[in-house]
């Protein structure tokens, strides 16, 4: 998988994952990629510029004690990660963005064949997102360095540091699921890329979807 030329094409959707307040909240501890959100936004820019589609996805959990519980702050956008101009935002309650909630169906209707997925965090919803979409068919770009994750303790509860989780998840991925690169190899072929795709696009994204928020 990894080995095919890297082109981004004219319908590529940049997929924004779990990008909420709550993601900063010190309880989760060490992180890894200090200037993750960084590249994220040059990203979003470069899409948003390039009139590429972009869709969002917000995690409402089922847990109280999570930091993207509803109805509390930790739930929201961060701001510089707010949609825009009816950008679609999916959201879910598990962190496979494709489980039942109308993703696939909305990149089927519009002939999206190509996904960069960036967001948080990478061994949960980046890692489960990834998956389901190599395996229904999608070629699926992840910027190593557009993810980010914590420490966790391994099965047999040895302490691992955020860089390695990190590490561990994208090797999951890579060559089966998805290609991971640096985020300026994505942005370096987007600009070699053709002519923008037109406004037409994502427009008929939303109308795909019939609503800007969807579940």
């Amino acid at each position: 998988m990894h080995s095919r030329p890297l082109i981004i094409r004219k319908n590529a959707v940049l997929l924004l994952i779990d990008l909420q307040k709550g993601i900063h909240h010190p309880k989760l501890g060490p992180r890894n990629n200090p200037h993750a959100e960084e590249r994220i936004q040059r990203l979003l820019k470069a899409w948003r510029s390039s009139t590429r589609p972009v869709v969002h996805v917000r995690h409402m959990s089922r847990s109280p004690d999570s930091v993207f519980w509803p109805n509390q702050e930790g739930v929201e956008f961060q701001e510089e990660f707010l949609p825009i101009g009816g950008e679609p935002v999916i959201e879910k309650q598990v962190p496979d963005a494709f489980c039942a909630t109308a993703l696939r169906n909305m990149l089927e209707k519009t002939g999206v064949e190509q996904l960069v997925i960036a967001g948080v965090i990478t061994n949960n919803s980046i890692e489960a997102t990834a998956r389901s979409a190599g395996s229904l068919g999608f070629d699926v770009l992840v910027p190593e360095d557009g993810c980010f994750t914590f420490d966790k303790p391994d099965f047999k509860g040895r302490a691992r540091t955020a860089d390695e989780v990190h590490a561990m998840s994208l090797a999951n991925l890579h060559g089966e699921y998805a290609r991971v690169i640096p985020s300026e190899l994505i942005l370096r072929s987007l600009d070699q890329a053709l002519a923008a795709p037109g406004a037409g696009f994502l427009a008929s994204l939303n109308n795909a979807t019939n609503a800007s928020t969807i579940t």
